[in-house]
Parts: C-alpha cells; sequence; structure tokens
C-alpha cells in the first residue's frame, strides 16, 4: 500500500514538473517571437523592447538584432 502511495506521489510531481516547464518553455518562446517582431519593424530601441519584453534580457536582445543582421 505505501509504494503504490509512493508512486503515485511521485507521479505526481513528475506530472506538475513537465507541465511547469512546459508552461516557461512556451512563455519564453512567446516573448522571443514578440521581441523578434519588434526588431523586424524597427521602430523600437533594445530598451523600448525590454521594457515591453522583460523576460528577454538586453544582452539577449542584442544578440537576438545580431542574428537578424546576418
Amino acid at each position: 500500500m505505501m509504494t503504490l502511495f509512493d508512486e503515485e506521489q511521485i507521479l505526481k510531481a513528475y506530472t506538475k514538473d513537465i507541465r511547469e516547464s512546459t508552461a516557461k518553455e512556451v512563455t519564453e518562446k512567446t516573448a522571443r517571437e514578440t521581441a523578434e517582431r519588434m526588431i523586424k519593424m524597427g521602430k523600437f530601441s533594445l530598451e523600448d523592447i525590454s521594457l515591453c519584453v522583460p523576460a528577454i534580457s538586453l544582452e539577449e536582445l542584442k544578440e537576438i538584432k545580431v542574428e537578424f543582421i546576418q
């Protein structure tokens, strides 16, 4: 009985971790896509973009911009 309970708890914790990491990945992907669109538009400075998309650092935005220049 204890083994079954322990396995259930482990499975629940594992499922929760998977959901949380997937949600985080989706959020990061969405933030990057938004920043990329803003950079492509060319109407915003990197500082403005970092204020609008706080999930991405200014350094990361500089790297993204370099990718588009190449």
